[in-house]
């Protein structure tokens, strides 16, 4: 008898998230099961009861999902979770804390490709200033854009220690080269600006961070990307719809919340189909929606 597919959606949150159960559903998964509340401690014995009830087949219409905010946690309940798993015991993973992986895979991504195709270059050697860095989607994108070869620079705007500490952890746990940088005065924000290719803009909803005239001063600007669909958005003249066209009264290219969106929307609904097609167990995290989101893009 034919198995029904279900997903396990595992979190530390106090709720699932609706919209991680809505793509769960719409990427054709039968049955989307939420255990909230977990501690880490817990992953090894949830994935293991999910195992351990169904034969080899039925294992291929089960999966993980790991959900939450915190990305070093998530990324720890992940490997926990593959380290309660084993030949032929094993099940596919998906880790996406926030939607924080594919935010910021479909963001870097967009940059990636609006930097290919309006100035013939990549992000190999670009100063790239995160704002919103100590967030989780502006974690994200400082490790995946470290890990394109851009020189990266979380700006501070409220702690400058908390800058370095997430820097600091970064570096340690991710193999990267990540600085922090002081943007808690205007002036110090203007500076980060002056000398940065890229600016990504993970600010909270509805926090302003980034002046029209900030970008417009910069003279070494040529992208700026912004997640921040809620007024006032956190970069000023970056519309939400824009999808590399250039900010007013500037050559700089804005990509805006509803461009990275609709790309975290199609990287998340293929990822999760992914592991209803496969035969072998996928673990996807970060860079795999990167990947996901660059060959959408096909950059």
């Amino acid at each position: 008898m034919k198995k029904v597919t279900i997903l396990h959606l595992i979190t530390a949150a106090k709720n699932a998230s609706p919209f991680d159960v809505n793509m769960a559903f719409d990427a054709g998964f039968e049955n989307v099961v939420p255990y909230t509340n977990i501690t880490l401690s817990e992953v090894t014995g949830l994935a293991q009861d999910a195992i351990f009830s169904r034969s080899s087949s039925g294992q291929k219409s089960e999966a993980i999902f790991i959900g939450g905010r915190d990305i070093d946690l998530t990324m720890d309940m992940l490997e926990a979770a593959k380290k309660g798993t084993f030949p032929p015991f094993e099940i596919s993973m998906f880790a996406d804390p926030s939607g924080a992986f594919t935010t910021g895979a479909a963001m870097v991504a967009k940059v990636e490709f609006h930097l290919k195709h309006h100035f013939n270059t990549n992000l190999r050697g670009k100063k790239v200033a995160v704002f919103g860095a100590t967030g989780p989607v502006g974690g994200c994108i400082a490790v995946m854009a470290a890990k394109q070869g851009a020189q990266v620079e979380l700006v501070a705007h409220g702690s400058l220690e908390d800058a370095r500490n997430k820097a600091f952890s970064y570096n340690q746990r991710y193999g990267v080269s990540i600085g922090y940088v002081d943007g808690i005065s205007e002036a110090a924000k203007q500076e980060v600006l002056n000398r940065a290719a890229v600016a990504l803009c993970a600010a909270a909803a509805g926090v302003r961070v980034i002046s029209a005239a900030q970008i417009a001063h910069s003279k070494t600007l040529r992208v700026i990307a912004d997640v921040n669909a809620v007024a006032p958005t956190g970069a000023e003249g970056v519309d939400v719809k824009m999808d590399g066209v250039e900010v007013a009264e500037t050559r700089v290219l804005g990509i805006g919340a509803l461009a990275i969106g609709d790309l975290k929307y199609k990287t998340q609904h293929n990822l999760l189909k992914q592991m209803l097609e496969t035969d072998k167990p996928l673990y996807l995290e970060f860079m795999a929606a990167f990947e996901m989101a660059r060959s959408l893009l096909k950059v």
